[in-house]
């Protein structure tokens, strides 16, 4: 196996280095930060209590509700776009803050895919849980939203 020679290496450095450069002038998207009070929030359906609560909004709202707090690296490209498609199809698949507005048979759905997902580590992504320690649920964290998600489940289907 050949080598390259340092100056190979460092000029394939430095034009890496400029590349990540100009990649800065790409604009950012838009930041997901609502100033609206969220009315159709899953919180104004369901009495959530404050340990289930906390989980949500550490681990699942950043990608599934209005408002997300971004991380340092969301100013740095290319982190701001791969960071902003996670949001965007996070919302698209689930919106707590949008929950009110899901039909009951969609509201139903959700609750059972959540409570399956959390339950089996789906979700969060193993990409977030990197990123934020906080996020990473212990077993006793996912049994209790496991199961918090199931009884308004159940209570939907009453």
């Amino acid at each position: 196996m050949k080598y390259l020679p340092k100056s190979k290496w460092k000029k394939a450095g430095m034009i890496l280095l400029l590349i990540f450069g100009l990649f800065q002038f790409y604009p950012s998207p838009e930041k997901n930060i609502s100033p609206v009070e969220a009315k159709n929030s899953i919180e104004k359906l369901f009495p959530i209590p404050d340990s289930v609560l906390t989980i949500l909004k550490t681990a699942c709202y950043d990608c599934h509700s209005n408002n997300t707090r971004y991380p340092w690296y969301s100013n740095i490209q290319p982190g701001a776009l791969f960071l902003n498609k996670h949001i965007v199809d996070g919302k698209m698949e689930l919106n707590f803050d949008e929950f009110g507005t899901y039909s009951t048979r969609r509201q139903q759905s959700k609750l059972k895919a959540i409570a399956n997902q959390v339950k089996d580590g789906d979700m969060p992504l193993s990409s977030y849980k990197a990123m934020h320690k906080e996020a990473r649920l212990s077993d006793e964290e996912r049994n209790l939203v496991t199961n918090w998600f199931r009884n308004q489940l159940d209570s939907l289907n009453r």
